[in-house]
């Protein structure tokens, strides 16, 4: 087949204005094209007067030898490539310790369905709860303040991202179109098929709920093994190698393959691992609110007429900043037609996030507006340093917010005037258990709030009305990414643990639900590609 690519129509084109379009680029005979279909799908909104949609598509024609060569210096044209997933190797027939996965979350999921479509038989061990029980906790908590450490918004079956927007984009390099797998695994297990060629696809929370739970099924039915509230206390090293894992509840399980699937938030896992010599390094991370605004207000500036408009739905947005005082800020994770969540994994602490659902259709609209900081002038004590601060942060949101989990606010007319807020004006925050206004200027340090107010009426000029005053700022965000790295070399085991297999989010090695299920399954492949070596090697 052929890839077409840059086929630009009207947003209200019909199916034959697309066959058209193919006919009319390739210059072909009506009878000489078979079929197409769509491999993504896109919009270009930058003439808000005359948006388009951008397809890339897969083409079966008569004439394919012939219109490659006629078409060989032009890149829109090209043969199809094979992104078909092709496992790397198969489990042998016996196995001496079965491979463990700690974490259920995008990339120990993903992990564990590799490990057992391969035939290696996976124990998963999970410290929260398996995702309805842990989302009646979480909701829980939201409507009624009832905190359980365990089950969460960050810890439970699904990570932290099934209370998300679900969104499944990257910007990660995947050569070996790993992103594919994933999207075609979450679609056999219930999602829309349009992920597989929209631009910018997402599930939302209530979908991924169930999905989650096909997908462990799948696992299951493949002979691995899920066990919810099985925290790891430690992990068995001699000899810089693994043996084994220890569970809270006293069980020892026995294995020389553990991948670390654990999330941003496993900080007493990460300190445990630092007690055990495991090589961890700070990494850079960032700080900053939630801010929220009218939907209908970002949909009119990216969309202008066409606001509304179904096959637009709701409008997102990207900002970044360069501040005076050498800081950046960003817009990060942003939720269209969402809202903002807490998502704390820690008694006494406050932490927000932000989560859409399918439909998008909440009326406001969130993201995080964040500020980037590095360990070496901002948290220089050592590899946990990051998350000490984090604690401090979320512990002073905590206080600010009057200690019952309300988090602080904080109307962005009056954070620019350096005034706390009293009331609040046309735009209701969407944070439950509720928002306590104040002034959010003790919430951060002096130069997060300095390049904060910076950045605000800058993007004011890309968004009209992105500084209006009755916007609310919501703390704190200190969860956007793990504040270490546990490094890996290139067979992706640690650096000075044999057997350790740091992956995802909380290693530093992904962001977001399709990036650490893409690293899932390429440390996946690794650990079969070691015991399949260490099986022939006990052969020979």
């Amino acid at each position: 087949m052929l890839r077409l690519s840059q086929i630009k129509l009207p947003l209200d084109h019909t199916d034959e204005d697309l066959r058209a379009a193919v006919l009319k680029k390739l210059r072909l005979k009506p009878h000489e094209l078979i079929s197409y279909q769509v491999f993504k799908r896109s919009y270009d909104a930058r003439k808000r007067s005359d948006i388009r949609l951008v397809y890339i598509l897969d083409v079966d024609t008569t004439k394919q030898k012939h219109l490659l060569s006629r078409f060989k210096k032009d890149p829109h044209v090209i043969s199809t490539p094979d992104t078909s997933y092709h496992y790397v190797a198969e489990a042998p027939s016996v196995l001496d310790h079965r491979p463990v996965v700690i974490g259920n979350g995008p990339c120990g999921m993903f992990a564990g369905l590799l490990l057992a479509q391969m035939g290696f038989k996976p124990i998963i061990l999970e410290r929260g709860k398996a995702v309805h029980e842990r989302s009646v906790d979480t909701f829980g908590f939201w409507s009624k303040r009832k905190f359980k450490p365990e089950s969460n918004a960050q810890f439970g079956e699904g990570g932290a991202g099934t209370f998300s927007d679900g969104k499944l984009y990257s910007r990660i390099k995947d050569t070996n179109h790993h992103g594919r797998k994933v999207l075609h695994e979450l679609v056999n297990a219930g999602a829309a098929p349009e992920i597989l060629y929209i631009n910018k696809p997402h599930i939302g929370t209530y979908r991924l709920v169930k999905i989650v739970e096909n997908l462990r099924n799948t696992i299951l039915s493949l002979g691995g093994e899920v066990r919810f509230e099985a925290r790891v206390d430690d992990i068995d090293i001699a000899d810089q190698q693994v043996r084994g894992v220890i569970l809270a509840n006293g069980d020892y399980i026995r294995t020389d393959h553990v991948v670390l699937a654990v999330g941003h938030s496993a900080r007493d896992t990460f300190e445990m691992l630092h007690r055990r010599g495991v090589y961890i390094e700070p990494k850079p991370f960032s700080i900053g609110f939630r801010i929220e605004h009218p939907q209908p207000l970002i949909d009119e500036c990216r969309f202008g007429a066409q606001a509304g408009h179904p096959i637009l739905g709701a409008a997102d947005y990207k900002l970044v900043h360069h501040c005076s005082n050498g800081r950046s800020v960003y817009s990060f994770c942003m939720c269209p037609g969402g809202q903002v969540v807490a998502a704390t994994s820690e008694t006494g602490r406050v932490v927000t996030n932000g989560m859409s659902q399918y439909e998008r259709s909440g009326k406001n609209a969130n993201s995080g507006i964040v500020v980037g900081i590095t360990p070496e002038p901002d948290y220089p004590d050592g590899p946990l340093a990051g998350i000490v601060l984090q604690r401090q942060l979320e512990a002073r949101a905590f206080e600010l917010g009057g200690s019952t989990y309300e988090a602080p606010g904080q109307l962005v007319g009056d954070f620019l005037a350096g005034q706390p807020s009293s009331q609040l004006g046309k735009v209701k925050p969407t944070y439950r258990p509720g928002v306590h206004l104040c002034d959010l200027g003790p919430s951060l340090p002096d130069y997060a709030i300095e390049a904060i107010r910076e950045a605000l009426p800058v993007f004011d000029k890309k968004i009209k009305g992105f500084a209006m005053d009755d916007a609310v700022l919501t703390g704190v965000e200190t969860r956007t990414s793990s504040p270490i790295r546990i490094k890996r070399g290139d067979d992706f085991q640690s650096l000075n643990t044999q057997g350790l297999y740091p992956a995802g989010e909380g290693a530093g090695y992904a962001g977001g639900i399709l990036s650490a299920g893409v690293d899932g399954i390429k440390v996946a492949e690794a650990v079969a590609l070691s015991i399949v070596e260490k099986a022939s090697c006990l052969v020979g």
